[in-house]
């Protein structure tokens, strides 16, 4: 058999890390078919996992990825509805390759499929996905003489007892724990996670919804986040907790309705974690602040920078034998999680950590804030690469060029990289107080507008 998919459209929907467009203008159930048969193909193994979230394609767009899958001989074990980091405990547990139908936070006419191989592996652009866009594209579909079975499976329970194990039972106060998970699948994990611990949780907007009701399950863009500031604040609550749309993220709003960074929230689950284990390593992006690092290393640890994405972070987890990573985005990876990242593990860590204090989310954070950061900002240019060479020689300093350019001037320093899909370049700066943070970044900026 042959097919009909465009080279033009797999360019729009392959993407570095997953696979991402518009229902069903760009993906669906003839694209996902195709895809599924690749992935089986590629992944070479007996069985895979498949998952999927709670928008209204995404239960088609399973089941044509799954009948791809056993078009090449390969047995699903069907997850049902499930979050990311459920498909990745339940690729790590069963040691099988696995596939999430989601589109994480983006809008509900988006949806898209998230790969790895068997123990969570990461399936990115040089990792595998490259070969199952050239696969797709090359039109041949891998036929096996027996087609594979599929088995459903719920997991759902032994994931809440695996994200538990992570943390000491016996340690935890009864917090107020307020959730928004945005109708997004936390509102069916987070329950089962939260599960005997004694906690009083209230989960906001708990209804699986892919048309997103309410507000985007994007956490990351703060007016997101109003509806569950106000309630912490209404209720009294200890901490707030705001899931993305497909749960893999956690952002953290505290006691007085303020949102806690990803550069925080790394810090305090690096001393956590580091707790336990004494004098291990811990990976961080290299747009985290520098309180990271030094977090890490007055809690015993040794840091390791590394640069933005999932696949580098699970890479340098693997080839270092880190115990914890963390990106500036919230995602939050574990070594005794395959390496994986997961919204529900890092939120057990962080109420652990609040339990076992006597001061309240807004005044734990504050030894953990030591700069002030501009966030990301990006700009249009017509020469990515370009600018960044005029920028680099504008300035002295340290450098680097681990991920884009970043540049070290001592009391500040920032991060510009280039977007992997459009002219954009993304600027990451820190310095010692909020004049001279916002001081430098119209600095920078100005020399990236020209």
């Amino acid at each position: 058999m042959r097919n009909e998919v465009s080279d033009l459209s797999l360019d729009a929907i392959f993407k570095a890390y997953d696979i991402r467009g518009v229902f069903p203008e760009e993906i669906n159930e003839a694209v996902a078919r195709k895809i599924g048969n690749a992935f089986a193909a590629f992944a070479r193994a007996d069985r895979i996992v498949v998952g999927y979230d709670m928008r209204p394609s995404s239960i088609p767009l399973s089941a044509a990825f799954a009948d791809g899958a056993k078009t090449a001989g390969v047995d699903v074990i069907d997850l049902g509805l499930c979050s990311t980091d459920v498909v990745y405990f339940a690729s790590g547990s069963l040691n099988a390759p696995g596939a999430m139908l989601t589109a994480s936070h983006n809008p509900a006419k988006y949806n898209g499929i998230k790969l790895c191989l068997a123990g969570a592996a990461p399936v990115g652009e040089d990792t595998g996905l490259q070969h199952i866009k050239n696969s797709v594209a090359s039109g041949l579909i891998v036929e096996a003489n027996v087609k594979g079975n599929i088995e459903s499976r719920d997991l759902l329970a032994a994931f809440g007892e695996h994200v538990r194990g992570f943390i000491d039972r016996s340690a935890l106060r009864p917090l107020k724990v307020i959730a928004d998970t945005a109708n997004g699948m936390g509102g069916l994990v987070v329950p089962e996670v939260f599960a005997g611990l004694g906690f009083s949780l209230e989960v906001m907007f708990g209804e699986l919804d892919g048309t997103f009701p309410n507000h985007p399950a994007d956490p990351i863009q703060i007016e997101n986040l109003a509806d569950l500031r106000k309630r912490v604040l209404v209720t009294r609550a200890d901490v707030g907790l705001a899931f993305d749309g497909d749960a893999d993220r956690v952002f953290l709003v505290d006691d007085l309705g303020e949102p806690v960074s990803g550069s925080t929230t790394t810090a305090i689950v690096a001393k956590g974690i580091l707790a336990k284990h004494p004098g291990e390593r811990v990976v961080h992006n290299l747009i985290c602040s520098k309180s990271v690092a030094e977090v890490v290393r007055e809690s015993g640890g040794t840091p390791i920078r590394t640069r933005v994405g999932h696949s580098f972070i699970k890479q340098v987890m693997a080839e270092t034998n880190a115990v914890f990573g963390g990106e500036h985005s919230a995602h939050y990876y574990f070594r005794d999680n395959w390496r994986a990242d997961s919204g529900s593990i890092a939120a057990l860590v962080v109420l652990e950590q609040l339990s076992l204090s006597s001061l309240p989310l807004s005044e734990l954070r504050k030894p953990f804030e030591r700069y002030c950061a501009s966030g990301e900002i990006n700009t249009k240019v017509a020469n990515p690469a370009e600018m960044i060479e005029t920028v680099a020689s504008t300035y002295g300093g340290d450098q680097d060029r681990v991920d884009g350019l970043t540049v070290d001037m001592g009391d500040w320093w920032f991060n510009l990289r280039a977007s992997n899909t459009e002219p954009l370049l993304r600027l990451n700066l820190e310095a010692a107080n909020s004049s001279d943070c916002e001081a430098r970044t119209e600095e920078v900026l100005a020399i990236v507008r020209a």
